[in-house]
Order: C-alpha cells, then structure tokens, then sequence
C-alpha cells in the first residue's frame, strides 16, 4: 500500500491526501468501525487548527481496533489522538492512519474501591464517578483537559496527583494487533511520561482509590474547578500546558521572566492569564503556534540558559512553504 509522505493536492479546502479507505475496507472486510478519507482534524482538537488524516478510524471496540492493527500493513504510520486537548496538529495534515477512540472505549465501572476506564473516557468523568462514590485520590483529574489514553502516555497530573499514583493496570493492544496489560510498575512512569512504546494503543485502565468522604471530595474538585477558571484561559482556544516544568521550577515563571507574556506571531498569543498557555485569538494556523512556542523556547533559553521541553504533542507534516518547529 502507497503511503503519501506529502498531501498529493492542495485545495481551497486544505492538503488533501490520496485515498487509502477502499483498499483498507478490501484488506478488512471484518472491520465494524469506520474509514473516513481525508477527514478533518482541526475539528477534533481544542486549538482548532491542522490539516487532514489521510486515514481517519474510529474503532468499535478493542476487539475491532485489534483486528484493524493485524491486518493494516507495516508500513502504514499509525497515529493516535484522543480529545485533542494537548495537540497541535500541524497544516499539512497527517500521512497514514489516525485513530480516534470513540464510543466503543467509553465505559465506567466502579466496584469497592476500583475505577474501570476506557482509554476515551475524559479524565473528568472518572474523577466525578470516584467522587459519586466516595473514593478519594481522583480529584487531581479534574484539572486535566484529557482523556484517560492521554492520561496513561502522558502519567498526567496536576494539582498535586499523577496518574501513576492511582493506576493498577493498563490494558492495550500493539501495533500488530496484539492485546497487552501492563501493570503500574510496567508502565515506566516519569514525569509526564511513561516507558511503553508509542505504537501501543491504550484502550482501558484499571484504578484504585482510598476510602473517602463525597463532600470532602465534591469541596476538593470543586476548589481545582475556581482554581483553574480563576488562573487559566479555559474559555480560549488552547492546547492546555505547553512546556513540561523543569526541575525546580515553574514554566510559567521562566515564560514570563523571558518577556514573554502576551506575545503575539499572526493570530497565535502567549496567554495574559498563564504564560504557559498558547492561543489560537481566531484564525491562526499550526504553523503559528508552534512558531510561537518555538520563539518562547528561544527567548527562555537565552534568557536563562533553561531549555523548555514541550508538553503538548505535535503531530504531522507542515504545509509546503510553512516553517517547521522543531
């Protein structure tokens, strides 16, 4: 199969890609999710902006996603999104498969002190259901824009809490189709990371809480909600943190200690609320706000001899002409 490295046009509607979806629907006639070619991902994701997947899947279920991933070819590149809160999906598109995990991965189970998640649950959602029935550990959750997937690659946190702090399991599937569990220990949990290979597919996660009092909790999540309304700009177009925060410090304080607060390139801004936020002020491209990101990290580094690692993940090919971040 013939993966494009480059949209094969550009069209007043965007790159588009050449058309992989009936080959694919020939090769899996089992398949219950759905193919969509050249599919729009600006859609998809919080800063709203990039160009097309050339393939667009969204599984059924685990068992669907595993029977698609055993029988795509090799070398067609996988790339996975989840709410696309942390993702800047660059102008040119993405080549190969993009897969989405929709309905099919949104189910929650809580038994004792347990939380059962697929992997396209929000974050918010599990840490509601934990509060619902009185286990504590979970409200750190709440101050995640994400969903559980993310959560898992990311070792998500804040507010005090990280995901490795409540996971017992992970279950997923391999990029040849196989269905896996890792335990907590197993993941490789670091900050804001974790150890399993990136074309393994997270689908559902098993966690676990402590005993604890709902409205000690509801007054917790309740407090992250002010917190974060108060000091972040929710309200906007953004991707969530943008750099990870080094060790011993903040990457807001060096953003602003840099200059950089408000910085403007085309429609992309440094948020006035929290410098480390970017923007998306209304039209502006991927291209921008990665250059953005890209001139914070410059003027950071100059200004303090600290290099800033991005946080959000940054996914396909520019746009013919268009700078490149790096």
């Amino acid at each position: 199969m013939s993966v494009a490295q480059e949209p094969a046009s550009v069209t007043a509607a965007g790159p588009q890609f050449a058309d992989l979806t009936a080959d694919l629907a020939a090769r899996l006639p089992g398949l219950r999710g759905s193919l969509t070619a050249n599919a729009s991902l600006a859609d998809l994701t919080w800063f709203r902006v990039g160009g097309p997947a050339q393939v667009l899947f969204l599984p059924a279920d685990a068992d669907d996603l595993a029977y698609f991933l055993a029988g795509l070819p090799a070398e067609v590149p996988v790339t996975v999104i989840g709410l696309g809160s942390n993702l800047i999906v660059r102008d040119g598109g993405v080549p190969g498969v993009v897969i989405r995990l929709g309905r099919g991965f949104t189910d929650i189970e809580v038994e004792g002190l347990r939380i059962t998640a697929g992997a396209g649950v929000p974050d918010v959602k599990v840490a509601r259901a934990a509060a619902d029935a009185g286990i504590a550990g979970f409200s750190f959750l709440r101050g995640i824009p994400g969903a559980i997937g993310g959560a898992l690659r990311m070792n998500g946190g804040a507010y005090g809490g990280e995901t490795r702090d409540v996971l017992v399991r992970a279950e997923a599937v391999t990029r040849a189709g196989e269905k896996v569990s890792f335990s907590n220990a197993g993941m490789g949990f670091t900050y804001r990371h974790c150890g399993v290979p990136e074309d393994v597919i997270f689908t559902r996660a098993v966690f676990e809480g402590r005993t604890g009092d709902a409205a000690v909790i509801a007054a917790e999540m309740a407090k992250i909600t002010e917190s974060r309304e108060a000091t972040q700009p929710i309200k906007s177009r953004t991707g969530g943190s943008t750099f990870k925060n080094p060790p011993g410090t903040s990457a807001w304080k060096l953003v602003d200690a840099a200059g950089c607060r408000g910085l403007t390139i085309g429609r992309a801004q440094v948020s006035e609320l929290h410098t480390n936020f970017l923007i998306n002020l209304g039209g502006a491209t991927a291209a921008e706000i990665e250059g953005l990101g890209e001139e914070v990290r410059r003027r950071v580094k100059a200004a303090s001899g600290v290099t800033l690692d991005w946080e959000i993940k940054r996914i396909g090919l520019p746009l013919a002409g268009a700078p490149a971040g790096h």
